[in-house]
């Protein structure tokens, strides 16, 4: 299936920068007796903004409640955009990424670091992200260099063991290319998946900013990043290795006093798409 899902991503990450419960406009005070005066009456007071809009009012007054709902806005967009482009992004690499060098005796097909190999992420997801500004430009490219910088590591580092049972005792000195067990890529281990803890990838998105000061910035980018983590963990349970083609010698074939025998130092043929 695709993954990670574009929706729950992207209300995740809504949810996450709604619940810290921003205040616009920021360390706002009140000026004094006169401020009253510069309003009409249908200014001082109207309706509150809807409790999921990304920021908060300071006050009831017409112009605090407006722009917070604009900048809300803004926000909720841009997270939809991003998410929508990450998870487009990691659909591509999916379709392109391939599993070579595992070595296969009898049914068991050892894959270590290194055997999974992917196109790197970061274009694949500025390819969709949001770029109508100068600075959604800068932030998606904090966010899209983040993403591809520690998702290598970690498909490089993936390791775990392919299933071929019917190469345990195969009739013929050849085995023929044949699709493994598909198995849930959960069970694969990888010492690069805490690069994509939230703290880690929240902090390679400041580093690419290189904006501290940006406001707003490392609330954004700690939304995306706690989100991402649920979705990821869904993706892996969701997502199967499979049609990874094996082949291999019998060496032990002999007729008609070895009928059949397991394939040794078998190996795989590096074709894309075996996640899915």
């Amino acid at each position: 299936m695709p993954a990670p899902q574009k929706s729950m991503f992207a209300s995740l990450a809504k949810t996450n920068f709604a619940l810290k419960g921003i205040v616009l406009p920021i360390e706002w005070e009140d000026p004094g007796k006169q401020y009253p005066d510069a309003f009409s009456e249908d200014e001082k007071v109207v309706a509150p903004n809807a409790p999921m809009n990304l920021f908060r009012e300071e006050s009831l007054n017409k112009y605090h409640v407006k722009s917070a709902k604009v900048l809300g806005e803004q926000f909720d967009q841009f997270i939809e955009s991003t998410c929508a482009a990450i998870c487009d992004g990691i659909d591509k690499w999916m379709k392109l990424v391939t599993v070579s060098n595992v070595v296969i005796n009898g049914p068991i097909g050892t894959l270590i670091p290194g055997c999974v190999l992917g196109p790197p992420l970061s274009p694949l997801i500025l390819a969709t992200a949001p770029k109508n500004t100068p600075q959604e430009l800068k932030y998606s490219n904090a966010i899209a260099n983040a993403f591809g910088s520690l998702w290598q590591p970690w498909h490089m580092g993936l390791s775990g063991i392919l299933s071929y049972p019917t190469f345990a005792a195969f009739p013929g000195p050849m085995a023929p290319p044949t699709p493994n067990v598909p198995i849930p890529l959960i069970t694969f281990t990888s010492a690069g998946e805490t690069g994509l803890s939230p703290g880690s990838l929240k902090s390679m998105m400041e580093a690419n900013l290189a904006e501290p000061d940006a406001l707003h910035s490392s609330d954004l980018f700690d939304a995306i990043s706690q989100a991402f983590n649920t979705v990821f963990q869904l993706f892996k349970t969701s997502t199967l290795i499979q049609n990874v083609q094996g082949t291999g010698p019998i060496p032990t074939f002999a007729p008609p006093f070895v009928p059949v025998g397991p394939v040794l130092a078998g190996t795989v043929l590096p074709v894309p798409g075996a996640f899915r």
